[in-house]
């Protein structure tokens, strides 16, 4: 499935991306991908982290560093920002997003994680809470539109799949 939509960013700004649903990483074809998030659950709920420095609840995730798959990227960022194991990881979709300076392709997993640890802090400091929460609510943390209602579609069927 595909989904056309618009991003805003902080300042309001718009961008256009569109969200494609993907099973394997080779339905990326040529693209670099720079960013990574999971929909993480622990049990049945889904993991959601307060970013401190962006002012807003997302999922974790963030940047792939030199030199690392995509896989031991979201394992990294997840560890980071929630202080929890990723058990099982799988890919459910991508996203291009059309920023002015080019082209950002972001993937979307589904994580079963557990806690290896008390959450204390982010060492980037950028994530400043975690909560775990009833993934039916989660446009009480941030609201995707349509994509968002796909990405949770297609989270809850594969965690229910994997667990």
């Amino acid at each position: 499935m595909e989904i056309k939509s618009q991003l805003k960013n902080r300042s309001r700004r718009g961008f256009n991306l569109v969200y494609r649903d993907a099973d394997s990483l080779t339905e990326l074809g040529k693209r670099i991908v720079s960013g990574v998030y999971g929909y993480c659950f622990y049990g049945e709920k889904l993991i959601v982290v307060y970013a401190e420095t962006k002012g807003y609840w997302t999922l974790p995730g963030g940047s792939v560093e030199s030199g690392e798959s995509v896989e031991q990227a979201l394992a990294r960022e997840v560890r980071e920002e929630t202080t929890m194991r990723i058990i099982t990881q799988l890919l459910i979709g991508y996203q291009d997003i059309f920023e002015p300076t080019g082209t950002v392709t972001q993937t979307i997993s589904v994580c079963v994680v557990e806690p290896i640890g008390p959450f204390e802090s982010d060492p980037a400091g950028e994530v400043t809470e975690i909560k775990l929460i009833n993934p039916k609510d989660y446009k009480k943390y941030f609201d995707w539109g349509a994509v968002g209602e796909r990405l949770l579609k297609r989270a809850l069927e594969v965690n229910e799949a994997i667990k």
